[in-house]
Formats: C-alpha cells, sequence, structure tokens
C-alpha cells in the first residue's frame, strides 16, 4: 500500500489538478428505468453488464477548477511524495447541515490504491468535526467504480436526477449519517 498525505488544497495545486485525466472506464452503468402509471411513477436501478468497456467524460469541466474551488467549502488534495494524486471538493449546503461531495477524482495512474478511500475518509473527517449530519455523494450512473466506492463505506442510495448534469447524464445520489 503507498502511504497518502492528505492536505487542503492551495492554489498551486490547480494546474495539476486540471491536468489529470478525469475520464473513467467502466464495464457496468446503473440502467434507469422509469414507468409512469396512473397515480403513480416507479423507478428503478439495475447493474447491466455492457457487451465492452466504455470510456465516461467527466461531467464537470475540469478546466473551472481554478474559478470553482474558491466557492467550495473545502478541497482536499491527495499526496504521494509530493505529488497531487486526487482530489476531493465538499459544498455545505443549507440549515439541514448537509455537506455534498461534489467532486472526487483520483488521477489515472494512482487508482485502485486507495486515494479514492483516503480522501473521502478526510472529507467524513471534516463534515463530522464541523457537525454535519450527513454527506452526499453526487455521481453519473455509469461511474460503476463511484458507486462501488459510496457502496463499500456504507452510504446508500438515496434519489437521482434524470438530466442533472450538462451532457444529460443520469446522476445518482448516496448519502450515509456522520454521526
Amino acid at each position: 500500500m503507498i502511504e497518502i498525505d492528505i492536505r487542503p488544497t492551495v492554489a498551486n495545486d490547480l494546474s495539476r489538478l486540471m491536468g489529470f485525466d478525469h475520464s473513467i472506464a467502466s464495464e457496468s452503468v446503473w440502467q434507469l428505468e422509469l414507468r409512469r402509471e396512473p397515480g403513480q411513477a416507479i423507478a428503478s436501478f439495475r447493474e447491466v453488464r455492457l457487451p465492452r468497456s466504455i470510456t465516461i467524460e467527466y461531467p464537470h469541466n475540469p478546466f473551472a477548477l481554478a474559478d470553482d474551488w474558491v466557492r467550495k467549502s473545502m478541497m482536499y488534495t491527495g499526496l504521494v511524495g509530493q505529488e497531487p494524486v486526487g482530489y476531493i471538493s465538499l459544498l455545505e449546503r443549507g440549515a439541514a447541515s448537509v455537506v455534498w461531495v461534489t467532486d472526487l477524482v483520483v488521477n489515472v495512474t494512482h487508482r485502485r490504491k486507495g486515494v479514492g478511500s483516503a480522501l473521502l475518509s478526510a472529507a467524513q473527517d471534516w463534515a463530522g468535526n464541523r457537525s454535519h449530519r450527513r454527506l452526499i455523494l453526487e455521481m453519473q450512473s455509469k461511474n460503476l467504480p463511484a458507486v462501488r466506492l459510496a457502496q463499500k463505506f456504507g452510504y446508500e442510495f438515496c434519489g437521482y436526477n434524470d438530466h442533472y448534469y450538462n451532457n444529460q447524464d443520469v446522476a445518482l445520489f448516496f448519502s450515509r449519517n456522520i454521526k
């Protein structure tokens, strides 16, 4: 296992973070089935294995990161040695004491090595220390690695938005109580 240091993001990190390959590869997706009947709407998701792996483009503009990071409540960078290898963006929302994870990105060369887990753990600690009650993760329905990470950490599916992202992808929401 590699040693991963987590620290608050600084302005000097941004150009490297924007340069990451933000796309992901997936062999499966969570497919939405929406049925409307008089007096009800029924939504269900099921994992569907694809005939081949697909590359999924990141739903946010990574080059807007330099402008966007100052509007975040907190942003952490994961480092291996002095090299930034991942980041997580957090946004406090409303009186409900909820923190949203709006971005969780690990550079391709360091994926599946614990960086995403370390960043998510840091986010949970930060939210708990600020007395927040819930953490919510948002992700594309095609991003099976993110779904698996959420499930590994005990997050539960709590909703979706059919055309959430600019590219019209479905967003999935997973949440977990902090305390």
